[in-house]
């Protein structure tokens, strides 16, 4: 199993990826949370632009996917997971878990860092919210998170399916909880027990920075009500709410080229957390 995994990897991703990507698009088109206020055909080249960017960048830059370093660890006995005697499904679902919890301190960290926020605030300046959203993040963040990705499977060890688990709830729950779709209150409010729902992470993509700096979960619910970070409902409502930030509220800042220079840019806003009162966002 365990080399099948590892061979297939790519494919593997790919179509849970392209599965669930026309499955959340279906379902932003019949029954849409709000309307676009942006052209669509402007949003999806440049979200999807970034997605072929970060991919290319990831196999040019790093030698090893998080699988194939999860084989090396099994192998060679790396990592707290090979050291202790556990069932094998509990392995596997302490390491998603561990897994999950690293990525929302990560997410954290990337608005608390100011070096960092400049680096995801990109994700945070679409001014519309929907499946491609979900893919919209820096090549330098994806490599820097890719790296932590590493430094963990090598401390914990996790086995090679717990790893590819973990990789595709990430990127499927990120397309689902950025969807433009409309769930009944009542099954959103069941859902968020389980998973991260699109009304629960739209909040996160306010401009209001109170809101911003809230439920920062990606996949699991639970993080952000165990550390204070859950937000139940943006102060504007889902419909009125302006999603972007303050600092990029141009139609010509959607473009691919004016994205990937964003960090980069000065005098654009100096937020993270601890920002001082009237820093721009």
């Amino acid at each position: 199993m365990t080399e099948f995994i590892n061979a297939n990897e790519p494919t593997i991703r790919l179509g849970f990826f392209l599965g669930i990507f026309i499955a959340v698009i279906l379902w932003e088109l019949a029954a849409p949370c709000r309307p676009l206020t942006q052209p669509r055909w402007l949003r999806w080249y440049s979200n999807l632009g970034i997605v072929v960017l970060n991919t290319v960048a990831v196999r040019l830059l790093v030698p090893l996917v998080p699988v194939a370093l999860a084989v090396m660890a099994e192998t060679r006995g790396w990592g707290l997971l090979n050291l202790v005697d556990l069932p094998f499904w509990l392995t596997v679902v302490v390491s998603v878990v561990v897994l999950d919890l690293v990525i929302y301190f990560q997410h954290v960290m990337f608005h608390a860092v100011p070096t960092l926020w400049r680096l995801h605030r990109m994700h945070h300046a679409d001014l519309d919210f929907d499946v491609t959203t979900g893919a919209r993040f820096h090549p330098i963040e994806i490599i820097l998170s890719i790296l932590l990705k590493f430094a963990v499977i090598t401390v914990i060890g996790p086995p090679a399916i717990a790893v590819i688990v973990f990789e595709v709830l990430l990127n499927g729950t990120s397309m689902f909880n950025h969807g433009n779709i409309r769930l009944p209150r009542v099954l959103d409010r069941v859902l968020r027990w389980f998973i991260v729902t699109p009304d629960m992470h739209r909040v996160h993509h306010s401009s209001i920075p109170a809101e911003t700096n809230s439920n920062f979960g990606f996949s699991l619910p639970y993080w952000d009500r165990l550390f204070g970070t859950y937000r139940d409902q943006p102060e504007l409502g889902h419909e009125g709410m302006n999603i972007g930030l303050n600092a990029f509220r141009k139609a010509s800042e959607l473009h691919l080229h004016k994205m990937l220079i964003q960090p980069f840019k000065r005098g654009a806003g100096g937020y993270s957390i601890n920002r001082t009162p009237g820093d721009e966002t």
